[in-house]
Order: C-alpha cells, then sequence, then structure tokens
C-alpha cells in the first residue's frame, strides 16, 4: 500500500513540474502577445484562448501536487482546536470518503466531454482562432483525475496517521516579527 501512496505522489509531483513548465509557457506566449501587439500593432487571433487554456492546465495539473505538499489553503479555526487524532479522522474522512469521490465523478464527466469533443472535432466558437478543443479538455480530465487519486492518497494517510494537518505549513510560519514591526 505504502508503494502505490508513493506512486501518487510522485505522478502528481511530476505533473506539478509539468505545470511549472506551463507557467514558462504562458509567460512567454503573454510577451509575445504585448510585443506583437503594442510594437509590431499585430494582435494575435490565438492569444486570449491560449492565456485561459494554459490558466486552466496550470490550475488542474498543479492541484494535486499542492494538495501533496500541503500548500493549499487551510481554514481551520474550528478544527484546530480538536486533538491531532480528531483531525486526522476528519480529513481522512473528508478526502476520502467525500472530496475523492466527488472529484473522480467530476473527473469521469470531463472525460466524456473531452471523448465527445474528439470525436466531433469540436471547436472553440467564440474564438476567432476556433482551436480544438479536445486537448483542453483532455487536461482538464487529466487534472481533476490526478486531483482525485491525490485526495484518496491523502485521506489514507491521514486515516493511518502518517500525516498530521498543517504540519507541512508554509514559511509564513517561520518569520519571526520584531518589536519594530519589521521582518526579520
Amino acid at each position: 500500500m505504502t508503494s502505490f501512496l508513493s506512486l501518487i505522489d510522485r505522478v502528481s509531483d511530476f505533473f506539478g513540474h509539468i505545470a511549472k513548465l506551463v507557467i514558462l509557457c504562458l509567460v512567454i506566449s503573454m510577451i509575445y502577445e504585448v510585443v506583437a501587439r503594442y510594437i509590431f500593432d499585430a494582435p494575435t487571433l490565438w492569444a486570449f484562448d491560449i492565456s485561459y487554456m494554459l490558466n486552466g492546465t496550470i490550475f488542474l495539473l498543479g492541484a494535486a501536487f499542492t494538495l501533496q505538499a500541503d500548500a493549499h489553503v487551510r481554514i481551520d479555526f474550528l478544527s484546530s482546536r480538536l486533538s491531532h487524532k480528531m483531525q486526522q479522522f476528519l480529513n481522512g474522512f473528508c478526502y476520502s470518503f467525500l472530496l475523492g469521490p466527488c472529484f473522480s465523478v467530476f473527473t469521469y464527466i470531463a472525460g466524456k466531454k473531452a471523448y465527445k469533443a474528439f470525436v466531433t472535432n469540436e471547436v472553440e466558437n467564440v474564438s476567432p482562432w476556433a482551436p480544438v478543443v479536445w486537448p483542453f479538455y483532455s487536461v482538464i480530465a487529466l487534472g481533476l483525475g490526478i486531483f482525485a487519486l491525490q485526495f484518496f492518497c491523502e485521506g489514507i494517510k491521514y486515516l493511518r496517521r502518517e500525516k498530521i494537518p498543517g504540519e507541512h505549513a508554509g514559511e509564513i510560519d517561520n518569520v519571526e516579527i520584531d518589536k519594530a514591526g519589521e521582518n526579520s
């Protein structure tokens, strides 16, 4: 079981790194658009479509990585008052029996939509560029699927008491404020 959980973590990590590379692609494409539009007075047809597709790709491929790294926003003003054992149970239950199944259903729906778009060669109707949309829909399904798997993985870790909520807190917890109110 541990090797299977480790595999899911590695898959999430891999696609998280892919999302980081997609950020670079987004930056390059937007710089190209700005230069083409304002310096050469030749805006592109594809800039808007590429920007929302790459933003969606970054978000969806990075979601599982963020969950695995415990880098997501955690609103825990109620659960933080519970014991670690109860927090682990609550997170494990919610991840394994609520969020994991919900995102599995979302994955199935997105996969069906991607397949239909592929078969019908669907294009973006509101865009002058009119790109085919099945690649983007496929990334949506892939990202949701990885996210669902990571929910199950994290849920199992919490239920097995291998992970404590908030134990991988970000750098903000390590910042000390001196008496003058400046960061040190």
